[in-house]
């Protein structure tokens, strides 16, 4: 292996010490500007990043602004139990709304 494979991993490594001294709120609040892929992605990276990508500060960055007015004209009850599992239904299954004229889902990018 060459030398900037070994200067990369250090400036890597660095960088991740860094980020462990970062309150988790701060780290979701960073993950949120990001994509639901990188944030799905990112929580392999470690702890801190698992626990803060599962935040419903990231996951409803990725809702539409108005989804709570939406999912109120819904015609079925929909449960969720957090804001990421909320965005993977609306994914998955779209909604009904309007007694049935209209259908919902979130398009995964």
């Amino acid at each position: 292996m060459d030398s900037s494979y070994f200067s990369n991993f250090n400036q890597l490594i660095f960088a991740m010490d860094y980020f462990r001294l970062l309150p988790e709120g701060c780290i979701s609040e960073i993950l949120s500007f990001t994509s639901p892929k990188d944030a799905v992605s990112s929580s392999a990276i470690s702890r801190g990043f698992k626990s803060a990508a599962e935040s419903d500060v990231v996951w409803e960055k990725f809702l539409p602004s108005d989804y709570q007015h939406i999912i109120s004209k819904s015609d079925s009850l929909l449960v969720s139990s957090s804001k990421k599992e909320l965005y993977f239904s609306l994914c998955d299954s779209p909604i009904l709304t309007d007694g049935g004229k209209l259908m919902f889902r979130v398009s995964v990018i």
